[in-house]
């Protein structure tokens, strides 16, 4: 194994896509253990130091991928199988090309948009003038009463 090599991703007959570390000064044991989960890698029981993808048949190899990739903005130097280093290998095929129907509507909406903008803002009435309600001729008083002993009522 190359000394400066961090992660090697792969895959494993039985656990699918695995990782291992390779622990260095600048890498402990609990640091790579700490980015491998963090990046949706488990332990794999009673294979010390190997990690498995928890959950491979959603979209395994693309959460694989995005684990090398980010591990390798990290800084760290890492090793993964043709399929899964997104530096060798092409990745997921491109949407297939829609019909044209949605460009189409596209234009449509674009053209539609710079004929309301030449448009000229039709001309309103000023709004009716609305009246304030009149005040009433008295104003109600309100009487409190002086405290006194004893209970109140």
């Amino acid at each position: 194994m190359d000394p400066s090599l961090h992660f090697v991703f792969g895959t494993h007959p039985d656990h699918g896509f695995v990782a291992t570390a390779r622990t260095t000064p600048a890498l402990p044991a609990h640091l790579a253990d700490w980015f491998l989960t963090r990046v949706q890698f488990e332990p794999v029981p009673d294979e010390p130091g190997l990690y498995r993808l928890t959950d491979p048949g959603r979209d395994g190899r693309r959460r694989t991928r995005q684990a090398v990739t980010d591990l390798r903005r990290h800084g760290y130097t890492v090793h993964a199988d043709i399929a899964l280093d997104p530096a060798q290998s092409e990745g997921p095929p491109a949407p297939a090309l829609p019909n044209g129907l949605s460009e189409r509507r596209s234009r449509i909406a674009q053209a539609a948009g710079r004929a309301s903008q030449r448009r000229t803002v039709p001309i309103t009435s000023a709004p009716s003038v609305r009246t304030a309600p009149s005040e009433p001729a008295s104003t109600p008083t309100v009487r409190l009463r002086s405290p006194t002993t004893g209970r109140s009522r």
